[in-house]
């Protein structure tokens, strides 16, 4: 599963920050890592030059094999917190998703004997 981390200048898009929220999503939706082929990262502080409550957020876009992107945007008060809640909630999302797709991947009806 390839990952790919965006921030803007306000966030402070070290490596560091990069590392961390990287590795803290990683390890929310490793169970999901064979069903996945990329994951998008986003985190950026909607009013840069103001301090303001819940102001940094997170959008995380995965794409399941074979399906369409599913993403998920949560805000907090720092970036880290903004990852973690997006992560929790990507995962339930996933979750049901996958979920639904093996519902629905039953047997072919065998034949009926006569």
């Amino acid at each position: 599963m390839q990952v790919q981390f965006n921030s803007d200048s306000s966030v402070m898009g070290t490596e560091n920050v990069a590392e961390r929220i990287e590795a803290r999503v990683r390890s929310k939706l490793a169970r999901f890592e064979e069903r996945l082929t990329r994951l998008e990262i986003h985190v950026h502080d909607e009013n840069a030059h103001k301090h303001g409550h819940d102001d940094k957020a997170c959008t995380i876009e995965a794409r399941p094999r074979g399906g369409r992107p599913i993403g998920v945007t949560e805000n907090a008060a720092t970036v880290d917190d903004a990852a973690r809640k997006a992560a929790t909630t990507l995962a339930q999302r996933l979750q049901r998703h996958f979920g639904r797709e093996s519902k629905h991947g039953h047997d072919q009806r065998p034949d009926k004997a006569i």
